[in-house]
């Protein structure tokens, strides 16, 4: 029934589509059910507080206030009622291909959701309810692609998503490929237009225009080296000022078997300053049972000129890191990384603060196949950084019911002492979770998880933030066509074919 349906509407909303070789449509439906503490805000007269455990201000109750000089009250949050928060969301990735053209194919990606809990705030991601993350026509050869519609690039400048064209042309033989775009863009991080009313924390501040984004790309690849270049720029098209202007260079050398070192260097041409640069030597055992890798980095956060973030001057950090993957034998798998890193002189004076400006990373995790059936995973981590630091264990065990049930157990730790805060955080994690395969047509995952937090406060303010989280998604697949897999060949053998 469900695919009679389907057939109907594609021989509605596009002519032929049925007549056509196929059709691929993944619907994804999630659910989650999340209760945790609230807050309320309340406000006490200046003269009911008194000194609290380091001089400053609480409440009768013992609570830190915050009072402002010249104000008659001051505020304070209290313990509010418990929230709930319902979100579900749902996703379909669609994709459509044999219109009579050979190579023509259509792709839709959209997802959809909502809060259906009593909380005061939605869930993030749950406005506005519908969304098109993607939608576009592809024409693709094997020495060209053509995109037409809502789409992104995933380049190393950025994850950029637009609404236009773009257009793709490669030379197998000669390892060369060139890409362009041209479109009007979407928000950082986001399948909306800057315009949104979901996307508004600057008021008078958010452009009213969307900005027109330009793009370019060349890359060479061979056996012993690869070099890409990339460029784009973004502008705002009432005041044809520029929003951003990058360019980067990517290169790979592979000198010899096992070896290889890369390099990567971004400028931003918009302020005139280098942005993120990284070297990085990697090394892989020819059995397969060990690798590493250690690097040198410049990280430097960059913000589209419209947005007041730029204004801050962001401060690079540099890093050195390290990983090293062992294989011992094969049920056994390792894995270790480290990186020490420190930022660049702000030029901010703090005569009466000693700030940290450097701090560490450290993490271990392995997994354990005890048999064809069960299989075990531990980890740790450690952090210490400007302003906070972290460190936790994890684990679990994962236990294949037959070939269509795997169950699963998961716990964890966490304490994150704050530098500059009054309060430091402990929290411990226990969950299970099920997942369920009966066929390749649909299937069922589901989560319990429950979260028990302790803060240690020099006030009465250390209230509990525990919750109870429960999930469930089930996945749906539909399809039609020839060839393994309902996919066409001539669809499978093309540069990009359907997902």
């Amino acid at each position: 029934m469900i695919r009679a349906r389907l057939s109907f509407l594609l021989a509605v909303l596009i002519p032929g589509a049925v007549r056509a070789q196929g059709y691929r449509l993944r619907v994804d439906l999630r659910g989650q059910a999340v209760s945790y503490r609230g807050v309320t805000l309340d406000s006490v007269p200046v003269g009911d507080t008194v000194p609290g455990v380091g001089g400053g201000p609480v409440t009768p109750d013992g609570i830190a206030a915050l009072c402002v000089q010249g104000e008659a009250y001051c505020s304070f949050y209290r313990p509010g009622a418990p929230q709930r928060s319902d979100p579900v969301s749902t996703t379909a990735d669609f994709t459509a291909w044999g219109f009579g053209l050979p190579g023509l194919s259509l792709h839709v990606l959209a997802r959809g959701g909502a809060d259906l809990g009593d909380a005061a705030v939605s869930w993030p991601g749950t406005t506005p309810a519908v969304q098109l993350l993607e939608g576009y026509a592809e024409y693709a050869q094997p020495r060209y692609v053509i995109r037409l519609g809502r789409q992104t690039q995933a380049a190393p400048i950025g994850f950029t998503g637009f609404d236009g064209a773009s257009a793709t042309a490669r030379d197998a033989r000669l390892g060369l490929d060139a890409t362009g775009y041209l479109g009007w863009g979407l928000a950082d991080a986001s399948a909306l237009p800057v315009t949104s009313a979901a996307l508004n924390p600057l008021d008078d501040f958010q452009p009213v225009e969307r900005q027109l984004v330009a793009g370019a790309a060349l890359g060479f690849r061979s056996a012993p080296f690869d070099v890409r270049w990339s460029y784009e720029r973004q502008v705002d098209r009432r005041s044809d000022y520029f929003v951003s202007e990058r360019t980067r260079v990517d290169a790979a050398l592979r000198p010899l078997a096992g070896w290889s070192l890369t390099a990567s260097g971004m400028y931003d041409l918009a302020q005139a300053l280098w942005g993120n640069v990284d070297l990085r030597l990697a090394w892989q055992a020819r059995s397969g049972r060990a690798d590493a890798a250690v690097g040198v980095s410049r990280y430097r956060p960059d913000f589209d000129l419209w947005t007041i973030w730029g204004a801050f001057s962001p401060t690079a950090y540099r890093s050195l890191d390290g990983s090293l993957d062992l294989v011992p034998w094969r049920a056994l798998t390792l894995h270790v990384t480290g990186q020490v890193y420190k930022y660049d002189p702000t030029g901010a004076s703090a005569p009466l603060v000693d700030v940290q400006s450097s701090g560490w990373r450290f993490a271990w995790d392995g997994a354990y196949t005890l048999s064809a059936r069960w299989r075990l995973d531990a980890g740790y981590h450690a952090e210490f950084g400007p302003g906070a630091s972290s460190r936790g264990f994890t684990g679990g065990a994962a236990y294949a019911l037959g070939e269509r049930v795997n169950l699963s157990a998961h716990a964890g730790t966490l304490d994150t002492p704050l530098e500059f805060r009054v309060d430091d955080a402990s929290v411990w994690m226990l969950g299970a979770a099920v997942a369920y395969r009966p066929s390749g047509r649909w299937s069922l995952d589901a989560d319990a998880t429950r979260y028990a937090e302790n803060r240690k406060r020099p006030d009465a303010a250390g209230f509990d933030w525990n919750q109870l989280r429960l999930s469930a998604r089930v996945t749906l697949y539909f399809g039609s066509g020839t060839g393994a897999g309902g996919v066409p060949a001539a669809v499978g053998a093309m540069p990009e074919g359907p997902r």
